[in-house]
């Protein structure tokens, strides 16, 4: 099987679906893996590393797009380059399907197997695979540097001759795992952490890292199969929101994580909470690629409201790009290995596979995810 890694073109991507060491386990399996010059160039790995994996190097993107069995990559495709994969081919990388219907039509309609990494379902057996929360959990902790570097004061409390400073008080919204990541950062480096969420079930595990658990008894919530926040009611919102800005506006920094799958992020802080905070503060919006938890945000720009500054910077994990794409490249290659057949030396796209069935989108001419589906007839 002929495997091909392009090199990322979203701007601002610095991730690498693949690693020399993942692509050395590649090889290992019976692979002939090829990725594209400078694959590596923003984890600082250079071609010659990928050559002493085992692996070749290509000039010709295109070609080596159509010559491959199976192409991996960190982001979704540009709609341009579908009609030069193979028909029959398989693509695995994070395709934002239920933002992009026209790019999952155009896959079909090409004959290519692809599988979206965001859909694979969270089970034991899937962890090792699962890239959201790798990526999440990143995020979560440069949230918490991010702010710590813009706020006018220090996190930790200090004990000094000149006299005592007391802790920062850090808020988070949201305690998946890019939230309970951002709790644990904030206290290690000293802060004062209050967290919320809207899964009652999730207070265990943030008193554990120390933090205090904002409770707001807005009813029946849940969460959905994938571990998202369920959306909430009108009058659910208006109850959270104003629980919320009560603790905002005594905090030094938000970091904000709330999604809802496959939805539009739903807004938590208005521009009202906001003038209410303390002139200095800060706020990261850790969902800003879906639409933002901070009215008036602005994806991968920093705006001042009412002396509070607004961080909607997009791909955090990119920010801590060597240990980001250590992780995907070893959640993608779990996800290989694990329908590797050892006979014939290739990835067996299996619909039947429990994994496999969760996360493919595409295969044999149709759209067959049926999440995506019903979204589709909404």
């Amino acid at each position: 099987m002929r495997i091909f890694v392009p090199r990322e073109t979203h701007p601002g991507e610095t991730r690498a679906a693949v690693t020399p060491e993942t692509a050395a386990r590649f090889v290992q399996l019976g692979a002939e893996v090829a990725v594209e010059s400078g694959l590596g160039a923003g984890i600082g790995v250079a071609d010659e590393a990928y050559t002493e994996s085992g692996a070749s190097v290509s000039a010709n993107r295109g070609a080596s797009l159509g010559e491959a069995d199976l192409v991996l990559r960190v982001r979704k495709p540009p709609a341009e380059e579908v009609e030069l994969l193979k028909s029959g081919s398989t693509h695995v990388s994070l395709l934002e399907p239920f933002n992009e219907q026209g790019l999952v039509e155009s896959l079909a309609a090409r004959g290519v197997s692809a599988l979206s990494l965001e859909l694979i379902p969270r089970i034991t057996r899937a962890q090792k695979m699962d890239v959201l929360s790798s990526q999440a959990n990143l995020a979560g902790y440069v949230a918490v540097i991010l702010a710590a570097e813009r706020l006018p004061r220090i996190l930790p409390m200090m004990m000094t001759p000149a006299g005592t400073i007391a802790p920062a008080r850090v808020f988070v919204i949201g305690a998946g795992v890019a939230g309970l990541q951002a709790i644990a950062t904030a206290k290690r480096l000293g802060a004062r952490v209050d967290a919320f969420d809207t899964r009652p079930a999730v207070e265990e595990q943030v008193l554990s890292l120390a933090a205090r658990f904002v409770k707001v008894d807005l009813g029946e919530t849940g969460q959905t199969e994938q571990g998202y926040a369920r959306k909430l009611t009108e009058e659910q919102r208006g109850m959270q929101t104003e629980a919320m800005a009560r603790v905002c506006v005594q905090s030094d920094a938000v970091i904000t994580t709330a999604q809802v799958f496959g939805r539009r992020a739903p807004v938590l802080i208005t521009k009202e909470t906001i003038a209410r905070m303390r002139p200095g503060s800060v706020i990261v919006d850790l969902a800003v690629e879906s639409g933002g938890n901070v009215e008036g945000v602005e994806a991968d720009r920093e705006v001042e409201m009412n002396g509070v500054r607004v961080v909607g910077l997009a791909n955090l994990p990119g920010r801590v790009a060597v240990n980001a794409s250590q992780m995907f490249a070893s959640n993608v290659y779990s996800l290989i290995e694990d329908g590797w057949d050892a006979e014939t030396k290739a990835f067996r796209v299996d619909p039947e596979d429990e994994i496999v069935k969760g996360c493919l989108v595409t295969h044999a001419g149709e759209v067959v995810n049926e999440q995506l589906r019903k979204a589709q007839r909404v």
